[in-house]
């Protein structure tokens, strides 16, 4: 086998993190290291990881543990590239560059900017900055909190504004997104979060109305250089459906729309980004608009429907930080259902007549896949925990809505 010049080190080992090892195994042929907090059935029982480190104080020690990992690895001049797969371990990446990059080659845009884009109170200016359309949004301060007498439509949406802190301050009953109806309701759940210790910024925002067919996602591109190399568009079909998880995409059709994807390639571009970037949004019928929610700093877990079009999300970094090669601009405009739930989720809990039958069609014309079945990963063990996890998803479509 050629040898190759990089080492693929994956920080995380959730579905992302499955995600972005087999892109590598399938372009490459290469096993990655992951490195995490905590084992999870999606890689920990794969065969396609070179190996896979735990390190239950990752985040409290960032740096020490990539720094010895990459002292012991007997590189022979290889470099590594390292992967981020979640918020925590891009902002750790992005903190520590200076002390990481001895070792590492990846993206890093700036605490600056990062701030700008992953604090929710700090991006939804910038984007009316930039002409992008966001909900309709209160920003509660709960470092000085007050009764909530805003005048709101209800039902509205509450989030945090900084996920990362939020999450530190756990609490019985702590969900991901908040939907309430009345302004009591919103009392109740603000005084909670306070009450757990959170001291960042609330979200409090219109609710547009819509199923989950009325989301939308986007997969942005940009090479070290600044040169935009992709961009794609995709109807979310399902979102996952419980407290902790809402936001979390199991299905996605990719589709195209050119505005819209002008509109955040240049809204990128005129930031300073560099990397993958993934973009939540949901489309309004009231006024015929795009809403953006959030932008994450990194490709998505959905995000795989790239790699399935032939779009390979491993040799975008490859040829970009390692090969320093440019790739031409591509408008993703190719029809694929991404999914990690069963066909029997699909047929029986999308609700959007239209949307159920493109799932249909192209379910029959073979232009869909499931990546956590990927061909070359021949765990049998990790095979069965799969199928037991297909069978839960049914019971959870069926005992929970949104």
């Amino acid at each position: 086998m050629k040898q190759l010049p990089f080492i693929p080190i994956i920080v995380g080992t959730d579905i992302n993190a499955y995600n972005m090892a087999i892109s590598f195994h399938e372009a490459y042929g290469v096993k990655p290291i992951l490195i995490g907090k905590m084992q999870m059935g999606f890689t920990n029982l794969s065969s396609v990881m070179e190996r896979i480190e735990i390190h239950p104080d990752l985040t409290e020690n960032f740096v020490p543990v990539l720094t010895k990992l990459a002292e012991k690895l007997q590189t022979d001049g290889k470099k590594l590239l390292l992967v981020g797969t979640n918020d925590a371990y891009v902002r750790l990446m992005i903190e520590n560059e200076q002390e990481l990059k001895r070792h590492y080659v990846f993206h890093s845009i700036g605490e600056p900017l990062m701030n700008q884009l992953q604090n929710k109170a700090n991006f939804y200016p910038l984007c009316d900055a930039h002409g992008i359309e966001t909900p309709k949004t209160f920003i509660y301060d709960c470092a000085n909190p007050v009764p909530f007498n805003e005048p709101m439509t209800y039902p509205v949406i509450i989030k945090p504004s900084n996920g990362i802190e939020y999450y530190a301050n756990s609490f019985p009953g702590q969900k991901k997104v908040y939907r309430v109806e009345t302004e009591e309701e919103a009392k109740g759940v603000i005084d909670k979060i306070t009450e757990s210790g959170y001291r960042d910024e609330l979200i409090i925002q219109d609710f547009i109305p819509g199923d989950d067919t009325y989301m939308w996602d986007s997969v942005v591109y940009i090479n070290s250089r600044g040169k935009t190399e992709l961009v794609t568009f995709g109807q979310v079909v399902l979102q996952e459906h419980t407290a902790t998880a809402i936001g979390n995409y199991t299905a996605v059709i990719s589709r195209y729309h050119e505005e819209m994807m002008q509109k955040l390639q240049q809204f990128l571009e005129s930031v300073g980004y560099v990397g993958f970037a993934n973009f939540d949004m949901k489309y309004d019928e009231r006024d015929g608009k795009f809403k953006v929610f959030e932008v994450n700093i990194r490709q998505g877990r959905s995000s795989y429907y790239v790699t399935a079009l032939g779009h390979n999300m491993a040799s975008y970094l490859v040829e970009d930080l390692i090969e320093g090669k440019d790739k031409p601009l591509t408008y993703l405009d190719e029809e694929f259902l991404f999914s990690v739930v069963p066909k029997a989720v699909l047929r029986k809990f999308v609700d959007n007549k239209d949307v159920r039958q493109d799932v249909k069609r192209l379910i029959k014309q073979g232009r869909w896949g499931n990546p956590l079945f990927y061909k070359n990963d021949k765990s049998l063990k990790r095979k069965l925990y799969l199928l037991l996890r297909q069978i839960n998803y049914y019971r959870k479509y069926k005992n929970n809505s949104w």
